[in-house]
């Protein structure tokens, strides 16, 4: 780091736009196999925690691919750099008053913890979005693990790369057990268990 850089406090605290929203700030770090069903869990949360009038912004892996880390290959360094990059955009939404629905397969133990660390103890959530491989192939959404088993796709995680499961998440979803919409109702008892949100 540059010698000349100083960090600039703001004006305005996370507290006070915390209170402003009149709701916690915090990151769901969603976490799981491709096919899971990450992004589309992490969207239906979205939308009713929107519908509760909560300030909330979902993150998503290839959509974030495509501008932010548009540079980034699927090596095992470019992983660790795609997943430092949003930890540090997701500290600065969380930071704003919001919550956050980072949906990454996020494949690292080392490379989570690391964005855990740099958040307050309450403020980052891990979401292990569980799902069998097998149930996952089936599902192919997007038609990757074919091509990841014709040898296409290069250290593809659960096939040619190794996804390590989270030791202890806030959280497990097992998205192969409930419906969508049961599994978004239990993080939302989730938050407001911990009084995240209201009600």
């Amino acid at each position: 780091m540059a010698n000349n850089i100083t960090w600039h406090q703001s004006t305005i605290t996370k507290s006070d736009r915390q209170k402003l929203n009149n709701h916690q700030s915090a990151v769901l770090w969603f976490t799981g196999l491709s096919g899971s069903g990450k992004s589309t869990l992490a969207n239906v949360v979205d939308a009713k925690l929107h519908a509760q009038h909560i300030q909330s912004y979902v993150l998503d892996g290839d959509n974030i691919r495509h501008g932010l880390n548009k540079g980034l290959g699927f090596s095992e360094a470019d992983r660790k750099e795609n997943i430092r990059r949003i930890g540090e955009v997701a500290k600065l939404f969380v930071d704003s008053g919001q919550i956050i629905l980072a949906a990454f397969i996020s494949p690292f133990y080392e490379d989570r913890e690391s964005v855990r660390k740099l958040f307050q103890a309450d403020e980052f959530i891990e979401v292990f979005v569980k799902c069998p491989l097998e149930e996952c192939e089936k599902r192919d959404p997007k038609g990757l693990y074919k091509k990841a088993r014709s040898g296409e796709i290069p250290e593809f995680t659960g096939v040619s790369s190794p996804y390590e499961e989270p030791v202890n998440p806030e959280l497990v979803i097992e998205t192969n057990q409930l419906s969508i919409d049961e599994a978004a109702e239990k993080i939302i008892a989730f938050l407001k268990g911990k009084k995240l949100i209201g009600g």
